[in-house]
């Protein structure tokens, strides 16, 4: 009874945190699905990602917020005054996830698990031999709350994208993967290391204080 009383609280608590936080209103008023448009945003506004004519693939897309504020760069002249551009799209955006994701104009989407060959074949399918300039990697697994457990399923799917990446990115290209601080931390920001020529570690501001979340971003292949 104690511990469904306190649940009770915690969700409450997390509600009133998300109604009331500044990047929650600020997607709902620009159109983002996500408060984590945001995240990518603060990103691309510092290090100059993604720029129109790229090919872009949005791994852990769903609900779709990174591919918005991808598809509204693509598409500047179109996309003032909200995150869910539409128009003329100079560039591709390829987008999956195991869940489903509400179409996205000019967008294509994959469902499927990348753990699965069947999948990732599917997606090389799609580049149609072309070179992405900009991965992105929201991915992250179903926690356990169990922490070498879950720090390996962090790692493995982060591991998943710097495969993908070494053999579909341009070699001035650039991953922008979710990590989060614990025990896996050290060994996936080594695997940048050895990846890419440069590697940045940012937290955005529009990830929470409290969440262990934080964005690595590998740039030009070694």
């Amino acid at each position: 009874m104690k511990s469904a009383v306190k649940s009770s609280k915690v969700n409450r608590a997390w509600l009133n945190d998300h109604v009331n936080d500044t990047y929650v209103k600020l997607a709902q008023k620009e159109g983002y699905r996500a408060r984590a448009a945001y995240k990518l945003k603060e990103i691309d506004d510092t290090l100059h990602l993604i720029k129109p004519g790229d090919c872009v693939v949005d791994l852990g897309s769903t609900p779709g917020a990174w591919s918005q504020y991808a598809r509204r760069k693509l598409s500047p002249k179109s996309a003032i005054g909200g995150g869910a551009a539409v128009g003329a799209l100079d560039g591709r955006i390829l987008a999956l996830d195991i869940l489903p994701m509400a179409p996205i104009e000019g967008v294509s989407f994959i469902q499927g698990d990348i753990r699965e060959d069947s999948v990732l074949a599917e997606l090389a399918r799609l580049l149609h031999g072309q070179l992405a300039d900009v991965v992105l990697s929201d991915m992250a697994p179903n926690l356990s709350g169990i922490a070498s457990a879950d720090a390996a399923r962090i790692e493995h799917l982060v591991e998943l994208a710097l495969d993908f990446t070494q053999y579909h990115l341009k070699p001035e290209g650039a991953l922008v993967a979710k990590v989060f601080h614990g025990s896996s931390y050290d060994n996936l920001f080594k695997r940048f290391k050895e990846v890419f020529v440069t590697v940045k570690r940012i937290k955005p501001k529009a990830s929470r204080d409290r969440s262990a979340e934080t964005f690595l971003v590998g740039l030009g292949l070694k």
